[in-house]
Order: C-alpha cells, then structure tokens, then sequence
C-alpha cells in the first residue's frame, strides 16, 4: 500500500540538554551520529504501529526520469541514498521502470516528469504490485560500482519489474560496509514508495558467490538492531524496514564463522603433504565441526535433530547428519541422470578442472597462500601492503550487462571482452587441483558416465533398470569429485591473506583474524599463530564492536537456529531459492545445506526451493535452462501466491 506522508521541515538552531533530548526523544546532532532534521509521520505500518520516518533526503524527484525508447523504460542513474556517504562514488542507486507503467511530460531538456499509471498493466503486474529486484554482483564480497550511465536490463523490465541497481562499498571497507549500503538502499526505496512504480514490500536480492552470500544476508537479518549503528553514521533513512521478501542465492560463501571447519570436516582428507602440526589443526577443526553440529540443532525436514557420532577411523563420518548430506549428495546425481540425455559431452560439465572446480584430489589447498611451501615449513603471516589486487573499491563485474549474470562461469569482466571465470575475479586465494577423476569426452551411456567416475576405484553403484545410482560414502565423494582448493584455514588463513581475512578487517584493505575456533585450536598447540588470532579477536572496530559481532551480522544462521543468540531478532525473507555447484571446491556442501534446512524450520511460512547441481562447480548452477530466466519465472511464482 502507497503511503501518505507529511514533511515537517524543522528550521533555526534549538539547543536542549541530554536529559531534556531524552525526555522529549530527540536526537543529539553529532559528527559521529548525524540524524536528518526532516521529520515525517507515516499511517500505521503493517504491525499496527505508527513509525516515525526521520530523514533529510528527499524522495525520487520526480521532474528528473530520463527515457530509452529502445528499451521503453524510464529511469534515473546516481540517487542518493544515505544522508552522509562513507564513500560517494558508491552509494548511489540506479532505478529503471517500465515505461507502461508512467504518464510522462516531456521537460525539453533530456528530462521527463512522470506520474505513476496505476490502471497498465505488464503480464500480471500494474505499477502498485511489480516486484522489484536488486543485483548484488560482488564476487569476493567485492564492491559493487554504482551505475554512471544506462544499462538495458530489459531482461527485467519486459517483464514487468522494477529494477533498481544500489553500488555498496566492498571488502576493504570491512564487514558490514556492504550490507549496510544495501541495507540503506533498501530502506531509501521504501521511503521513495510514493515517488517509484512498484511494491516496495516485495523486493528480491539476488547475487552468486560473495553477492550470493550478502543476498543471503540481506534475506536473513532484517531490520536487525546490531546494524543500527551503522546505519546511522552514513545517513540513512529511519523508521523504514529493510527486510526483504525474498532472497536468490548462487554458490553463498557465507556462515563464516563455522567455515573452515566445515571444510576441513567434508574436504580436509583430500590434502596431502601436511606437516605434523598442519594436519593436527585440520583434524581439530574437522573435530571441531562436528561438535558445533551437536549443538546446533540443525533439523530435517521432519523437525528431526541432525547430528555426527564417531565412524571406526574415529572422524566423526557417521550419523544422521552424515546421512543427510550424503542422500543430498546421492539426490543431486540422480538428478544428473534424469535430466540428462545420453550421449553426454563431458564439456559441458563447465566446473571440472581449473580453480575451484573441484576435479582435484588430494594434493589441492597445500600450506601458503601459492599452495606451494617447503614441507614442514608454515606459511608466515603477512600482512598485504596498500591495496590487494582485486580488493580495491572497483567493481570486478563493472560490465557485466546489468541484469545478467554469468550463465556458466565466464562473464566479460575487462573492457577487452577477454572471458573471464569468477575465481579470476573475485581475488580469492586458491590453489590448482589436477587429481581425482577425469572426465572428458562424449559418454553414450548413463553407465559409460558412472565408470569414469569409478576410475580411480568404485564408490558409485549404478542401477541400470531405474537409471539411478547410489554412492558409498562422503570421502570418495570429495576425493574423486570436490577436492579442497584452498589453503589451511580456508577462510581465516593462516596468515590472513585470504578475501575473507580482508572483509574483517578495519577498513585499511589488510587482513584480520575472526576464527575464534581456529585461534583455539592454535593456542592449544601452541601455534605461532595463536598471538596474531588472540590480538585480532579483541580488536574493537569505530562502532566499539568486536570481530565476533560484525561476524554474526554476516551470518545467516546466527538469526535462524533456535540455538543462537540472534535467533527471532529479524525479520527473515519468506522466499529462498538456493542454488550450488555440488563439484566447488569453494566450501563445504554444508554451507548451503544447512542454510536451506535452518530456513525450512525457522517459519512454516518459508518457501525454500534448494538444488545442488551435479557437474557445477563456483557457478549459477542449474539443473536447465538459464539463471536469469529461471530467477525471473521464480520471483513471479512468489508473487503469484
């Protein structure tokens, strides 16, 4: 429902007490915490309260839309969202709109005043009911450059919806940065609901690999209080939500703080040529993983408690959560063979071989961040000096088409149309993987497939009569087909020189720890790392937070088990569509299975559609058919309910 609003514009300079301001409940003004003098009454939002909008930012300005008559769609480039930008070369927004959906006045200079058509209609869509979507393109948890000219998402608009480009600061910046500006995109939207077509509560985020992890969170917190903070210090609007409706994810690299854990717990025996301690550390983090799975109280979809037990080797490669992955595991290639149509081209399995694609068997994500080290020797932490390549504010997918994201795991990143995969963009350490079986070639046969995989010794057994197959166990699994491709500690690396040691960090471009599990387990082997994690996880950041609370603001899962602190302190998206490679070496299997599980059992109103797609590796992996399509026919399946 398009709100009605009343500005209040407060003039002169009133001065009041702390006490009085407290009484009254009006804000200090301060360098730190600026808040708006522009004050607006809203009618009674949807939990039957009346909210007070403070902001001094002005909405869509009407008087200002441009017009592409190829595309017929209306459209504004370089919004303002936040009041005082941490970053202005960012924090802008870019909204497009179909044309049917606005009267327009031609202002004879290049501009356009437009009013809201609320009688056309786009398919189903009018301009009061359209979703509207919202890209998150930031491999690596990079930056996403705001939008300087028009680019065609017509893709989109064609269709009916309304879509809207928010830039956000990246890494570097350090963790919040990127949701918050999302975030602040989000609520200035809302805000701008009278101004802009479309239903301003029904917004779609929707992103791969690092944009598919901040897609998920921007789904899972909502209006949660720990981003308040932040919220505040760059301007944006109050008394809004930013909660979304739904939430498309492709290959997320999140739950971080469980992470290297639950690497070295699914791909740790794939590593070869550890010295003593370097093993010791991934045994314990695999160990370590299976106790937070004790304690978590992850369910199945019967509300079922998973958990690991002890296997004879004694690591922990038994139990009902063991079986449980390994039936999705067993899911996701039956899938495979029913989907297939035999011949099969092995070509098109675009994630064998190369970084990441987990073709590797052991030997993959040795020691340093190169992967190569003399045996026996640790890796020594370094910090990276100036800015890390790839980590800079620059957006690595600045021109993608907007709208499109890769279909396989090539997109033109560099003006010189030069294919490049997301791993050579995102500046994520990552190691060669060249073991495990290989498969190339044309296969005539279901049968001829499964034989290749059991090259190197039989863990996949076929039955031919109902064309499905069944594997023996997790290990053979991963060492045949999903080998570790990164370093020891593959997200808080050893010596902090992974993307992700760069997402904590204090805004400076250089790597901090956040692993408290990690730092544990190093203290108590009396690592020469364990100082640097100790020193890193009681560093405060300008907000007074430490690392463990800008790590829980990133993690999903802090807000949807019942076991966490952050549990019903959000407003969670209703609608989830997640979609993995099964073959990344990027992260556990577990990482995407246990957000579609948490979600499942968070709401009897969540709508959770999750595939692990066989032959996929770090990619927008589907089972058929195109991502982008697929995510449109998706958002319109929610909007039709």
């Amino acid at each position: 429902m398009k709100r009605k609003i009343v500005s209040l514009i407060i003039s002169g300079m009133l001065i009041f007490s702390l006490s009085a301001c407290e009484q009254i409940n009006i804000n200090v003004v301060s360098a730190e915490d600026p808040i708006s003098e522009n004050k607006v009454d809203e009618e009674e939002s949807d939990q039957g309260e009346e909210e007070e909008i403070l902001t001094g930012l002005s909405e869509v300005d009407n008087s200002l839309w441009q017009y592409n008559s190829e595309d017929n769609v209306y459209y504004q480039i370089g919004v303002s969202y936040c009041e005082y930008p941490a970053d202005e070369s960012y924090e802008t927004l870019s909204i497009f709109v179909p044309g049917d959906y606005m009267r327009a006045t031609d202002n004879g200079d290049g501009t356009y005043t437009c009013e809201i058509d609320k009688e056309k209609e786009i398919g189903s869509y009018t301009a009061e009911t359209a979703p509207i979507v919202m890209p998150i393109n930031t491999p690596g948890y990079s930056a996403q450059s705001a939008l300087t000219e028009y680019k065609s998402v017509s893709d989109y608009t064609d269709r009916g919806f309304v879509y809207v480009h928010a830039g956000c600061r990246g890494r570097d910046e350090g963790a919040p940065a990127g949701v918050t500006d999302l975030k602040a995109a989000v609520k200035y939207i809302r805000y701008s609901d009278d101004a802009v077509p479309g239903d301003a509560e029904s917004i779609f985020t929707f992103g791969m690999s690092g944009g598919g992890a901040q897609s998920a969170v921007m789904g899972s917190s909502g209006d949660s209080d720990l981003y308040e903070p932040y919220l505040d210090v760059i301007g944006a609007v109050k008394g809004v939500s930013d909660a979304v409706l739904g939430s498309m994810c492709w290959c997320p690299i999140t739950n971080l703080d469980t992470a290297d854990e639950a690497y070295e717990w699914m791909l740790g025996s794939t590593r070869s040529g550890l010295s003593e301690e370097e093993q010791a550390i991934s045994d314990e983090l695999a160990k370590a993983y299976a106790e937070y799975i004790n304690e978590a109280g992850i369910k199945d979809g019967e509300g079922n408690i998973l958990t690991l037990e002890e296997s004879e080797e004694g690591i922990y490669q038994a139990g009902s959560y063991y079986d449980y992955m390994k039936s999705e595991i067993e899911r996701s290639l039956n899938n495979f063979l029913e989907d297939t149509e035999f011949p099969y081209d092995a070509s098109s399995e675009n994630s064998q071989g190369g970084p990441g694609g987990g073709q590797g068997g052991p030997g993959g994500g040795q020691g340093g961040p190169g992967g190569e080290k003399p045996e026996g020797e640790m890796p020594a932490r370094e910090k990276p000096e100036g800015e890390m390549p790839g980590n800079s504010q620059g957006d690595p997918m600045e021109d993608l088409p907007e709208g499109e994201m890769p279909d396989t795991e090539t997109t033109a990143a560099s003006s010189t149309d030069e294919e490049q995969s997301y791993e050579e963009i995102d500046d994520i350490t990552r190691n060669e993987t060249t073991s495990g079986v290989n498969l190339s070639g044309t296969y005539e046969k279901a049968k001829d497939y499964i034989d290749a995989l059991n090259e190197n010794g039989e863990w996949v057994t076929y039955d031919e009569a109902s064309n499905t197959a069944t594997i023996s166990d997790i290990e053979a699994f991963v060492k045949a087909f999903k080998s570790a491709s990164k370093n020891l500690g593959a997200f808080d690396q050893l010596d902090a020189g992974q993307g992700e040691n760069t997402l904590f960090g204090y805004g400076d471009g250089s790597g901090a720890h956040f692993d408290k599990t990690l730092a544990k387990i190093l203290e108590e082997l009396n690592s020469e790392y364990a100082s640097d994690y100790t020193e890193d996880l009681i560093r405060k950041d300008a907000r007074e937070n430490t690392v463990e609370t800008r790590l829980n603001m990133y993690t999903p899962l802090y807000y949807l088990l019942e076991t966490s602190k952050g549990y019903d302190t959000s407003k969670v998206a209703k609608y989830w569509r997640i979609r993995t490679g099964i073959a990344q070496g990027d992260c556990s299997l577990s990482t995407e299975m246990n957000l579609a599980l948490a979600l499942s059992n968070y709401s009897d109103d969540a709508s959770v559609d999750f595939e692990t797609v066989w032959g996929k590796g770090h990619t927008q992996a589907e089972r058929s058919g195109n991502a982008a399509e697929n995510f449109i026919e998706w958002v319109d399946q929610c909007m039709a309910e």
